[in-house]
């Protein structure tokens, strides 16, 4: 693309955020949800460009104010490369629409109820009064059988399919409400983590809110899902034990919080993976833990074969406190990548093959209607499952990595 940019050009920037955090600035644009972080010297280069100074008037600014003598032109293009320019020259600068947001009538004013300090506290009262009740009554406390709760197993497929759906969409909800209440243009989509279909809020630009705000939306579908068992938890208390809504409501409180143990997976950015980013510091947990785990493997290749090119190690580039967080967290990526995929190739993919054989041998005229229906519904559960897990593998895999050096990963919560 032909800029046609000049010492003497003068740039127009769309409306940008940016918040200081520690040595640099996080600075981005909301309607596209791309974020960058940029050293002082290029905070100063962009607020001195969006007072209306050329390029040569901002790298001889730049010169008296910090002797440093910064690429301005090559940080220009970088700008128009990122979407942050709007016009050069009084030209405007073509770009690619905006993915939309999901349920772009919400509004922020109308949810800044959900950074209120009272529903932290609201959440721990119920809480409180739900753990209370299994200590006086631990009878209550569901196991797995729960889940079968009708001699029916249509029954017990349609409630765990329409509990699992709507817990899921109002776990996401719950990112994308409190993400747009920062001001977040929040999308929700289909992803993959490893084997894993999943459903993710990209809510990036949550780093420019404060901490306890940017806290607050990453923890919020977890929040959902045990609210929704200490709800479940205090209804089970007043009804009858043998009645169908007691057995129900015991569905509930298994459906609600055993998808919580996948959150834990924080090799796989989960939830819990972007709450402990955020506590330790780090910029990009996992994609500085995935470039030292390729160091050390292939510095041990080297060793090991004396052949290979030098290598250098990426985490001596990152801040003293980053360095020792990545460096852990590579051993739980790889370690936890492992025995993820080792579970995958022991047991579910043989379980998948088996279902899929035995669905195809029981297909015909020669077999019974009910055995053929039967057939055709595994069939299309599973083939559908992988169908959309390989679709959306590949959409991610083929989607283009922001030009950035430094730039923030887009901040996605998963279910």
């Amino acid at each position: 693309m032909s800029l046609g940019l000049l010492p003497t050009s003068r740039i127009c920037l769309h409306d940008l955020a940016m918040r200081r955090d520690r040595d640099e600035w996080i600075v981005g644009r909301f309607e596209t949800r791309e974020f960058v972080v940029l050293p002082q010297v290029g905070e100063m280069a962009l607020r001195l460009l969006g007072q209306g100074l050329t390029i040569e008037e901002t790298t001889a600014r730049l010169i008296g104010k910090t002797g440093c003598d910064f690429d301005v032109l090559s940080f220009v293009r970088d700008l128009v490369e990122l979407g942050f320019v709007a016009e050069i020259d009084c030209r405007p600068v073509q770009s690619e629409p905006p993915s939309p947001p999901s349920f772009p009538r919400l509004r922020p004013e109308h949810l800044r109820f959900v950074l209120s300090p009272v529903l932290p506290a609201l959440f721990g009262c119920l809480m409180l009064a739900a753990g209370t009740t299994l200590v006086i009554r631990p009878e209550l406390l569901p196991g797995y059988q729960d889940l079968l709760w009708s001699s029916h197993g249509s029954l017990v497929l349609a409630l765990s399919a329409i509990g699992g759906w709507s817990l899921l969409f109002t776990h996401e909800m719950a990112h994308l409400v409190t993400a747009r209440a920062t001001g977040v243009q929040a999308r929700i989509r289909l992803g993959t983590r490893l084997q894993f279909l999943v459903a993710e809020t990209d809510i990036s630009g949550i780093e420019l809110a404060p901490r306890r705000h940017r806290l607050t939306a990453y923890l919020a579908g977890m929040a959902v899902n045990l609210s929704t068992a200490a709800l479940a938890i205090l209804l089970l208390a007043v009804t009858e034990e043998n009645a169908v809504a007691h057995r129900i409501l015991s569905a509930v409180v298994v459906l609600a919080v055993v998808p919580l143990s996948f959150q834990l997976l924080v090799f796989m950015r989960t939830d819990a993976y972007f709450v402990m980013q955020d506590l330790l510091g780090c910029r990009d947990l996992f994609g500085d833990g995935k470039a030292y785990a390729k160091y050390i493997r292939g510095r041990a290749w080297k060793v090991a074969t004396g052949r290979g090119p030098a290598l250098a190690d990426p985490s001596l580039s990152l801040p003293p406190h980053e360095r020792h967080a990545v460096r852990m967290y590579s051993i739980v990526l790889v370690m936890g990548t492992i025995l993820c995929l080792a579970a995958l190739t022991a047991f579910t993919l043989p379980a998948d093959i088996a279902l899929i054989s035995q669905a195809v041998t029981r297909l015909g005229p020669h077999h019974p209607a009910m055995v053929n229906v039967d057939s055709v519904v595994v069939l299309l559960v599973l083939g559908t499952a992988h169908i959309l897990w390989a679709v959306t593998w590949w959409r991610q895999r083929n989607e283009m990595p922001s030009p950035s050096k430094r730039s923030i990963p887009t901040t996605q919560r998963t279910f």
